[in-house]
């Protein structure tokens, strides 16, 4: 089924009152969507290119960093900040200023809404212990990599995986302890996502210009498997403790892969880049961003079939239900 649906056909597949909040970078804001009809609720302006978000557990505010560039290969200084948006007032309740750190990219916030922002440009990882009040960063920690882009984070927030785009390392850090001896792994050419296993004991990295799919002890760094899944695996999600899914955004496919062998078992193609997904608390529904076509597709997960959708403002990327 093609991912362009009408926002009604969305409504069969959403509860009443989901509320999707979606990062549109090259709109500059961020915007509430209602699910089931697809209409905007409101939009937030930003300055220039807002890339990731995460949300708090009470849902009260989301967090958003300022990358500041549009793409990760776009030159420049890029922003030096992370937006905090209220979620009841839907507005911009204030800007953490992080300079000297710049390229705000990688966010993750651990289980007791601790944040955490990755700065590219630094290659160092900020922690605000209190994101609510925090007027600056109370931590800093380097990453050891090289335009360190994205993080995976243990619930606890002890562990953070950080990406290298030009080392094409994965490090292992210790966010509150900056003496920790960093551990670093090449998983291939490229690694830019990565999430853990649901036990948190393996780590599967998409690294991208090796067109693969990778599987690392979460402790040791060490490679366990590695298998070939073609394409640009931009974006791996843990499902499950048996399934992961990958966006490949030169296929313009989603992906189920095995977590026990990477294998791949169902594939959908879309019509638009799937940038990025985010996915349902309580239904096997996904909510993937068409970054080319300013889209949402709604995504079964179990039919692994478009159920519905809805436009959005300029490039859509990382979203939420709030």
């Amino acid at each position: 089924m093609a991912a362009g649906l009408t926002a009604p056909a969305a409504a069969a597949a959403a509860p009443r009152d989901d509320v999707l909040l979606v990062v549109e970078k090259s709109g500059h804001a961020v915007s509430f969507y209602d699910v089931a009809s697809g209409r905007r609720l409101k939009t937030v302006r930003l300055p220039d290119y807002p890339h990731e978000m995460v949300v708090d557990s009470r849902r009260c505010f989301a967090y958003v960093g300022h990358y500041g560039v549009r793409m990760a290969s776009t030159v420049g200084e890029g922003g030096a900040a992370v937006f905090v948006i209220d979620l009841a007032e839907r507005s911009l309740a204030r800007t953490i200023d992080t300079r000297p750190f710049h390229r705000i990219h990688g966010m993750g916030i651990d289980d007791r809404d601790r944040l955490y922002a990755l700065s590219e440009e630094k290659a160092v990882l900020l922690g605000f212990d209190d994101p609510a009040a925090d007027r600056a960063p109370v931590r800093a920690v380097p990453t050891h990599g090289v335009k360190t882009h994205l993080f995976a984070l243990s619930r606890d927030g002890e562990r953070a995986y950080v990406t290298g785009l030009l080392s094409h390392t994965v490090s292992l850090v210790r966010p509150h302890d900056a003496a920790a001896p960093p551990v670093l792994v090449t998983p291939g050419q490229l690694p830019e996502s990565s999430c853990l296993s649901t036990d948190e004991k393996t780590l599967f990295v998409g690294a991208r210009r090796s067109s693969a799919l990778v599987a690392v002890d979460a402790r040791t760094m060490k490679v366990r498997r590695s298998r070939k899944v073609g394409g640009d695996p931009l974006r791996v999600y843990t499902l499950d403790d048996d399934r992961l899914l990958v966006t490949d955004i030169v296929g313009n496919t989603l992906t189920v892969c095995a977590t026990a062998d990477l294998r791949p078992l169902r594939t959908l193609r879309l019509d638009g880049i799937p940038a990025a997904v985010s996915f349902h608390p309580d239904r096997a529904l996904a909510y993937v961003s068409l970054l080319d076509s300013d889209r949402i597709a709604v995504v079964d997960l179990d039919r692994l079939t478009v159920v519905g959708g809805f436009g959005t403002g300029s490039e859509p990327d990382v979203s939420a239900l709030v």
